[in-house]
């Protein structure tokens, strides 16, 4: 077995649950309570993706891999949050919760440099 298949398979998963829940095209008419329990089974299986399921790096190089990994998830998600802040503006729309992720994402990865300069 393949060591990535797990977050290959929890990956997958997450995907298509977005998809459902994302709905494009209207492709399913979800009733209010089918909607609210998948954006629920959404919110709780990337959760425990996101904080309780992690790779385990088993030396260096696999250490330094992740490490990469996280910042380019990073750089992404910083990315497509700005893109998205930019294309709400053009259209006079505003969600303040895209401009509190990114700034505290900003300010996470600002806490974070600063604590790591102090600590060595």
């Amino acid at each position: 077995m393949n060591p990535n298949t797990k977050e290959t398979i929890m990956t997958i998963l997450l995907l298509i649950i977005l998809v459902l829940v994302i709905n494009p095209g209207h492709i399913w008419m979800p009733d209010m309570i089918t909607m609210s329990l998948s954006v629920c089974l959404l919110v709780a299986f990337a959760l425990f993706a996101t904080f309780v399921f992690r790779a385990r790096a088993h030396d260096e190089r696999e250490h330094m891999h992740k490490l990469m990994v996280g910042h380019t998830a990073f750089l992404i998600g910083a990315g497509m949050l700005s893109i998205s802040i930019l294309y709400q503006s053009f259209h006079h729309e505003f969600d303040p919760w895209l401009s509190a992720t990114l700034g505290a994402m900003i300010l996470t990865k600002l806490i974070g440099i600063i604590w790591v300069g102090k600590k060595n």
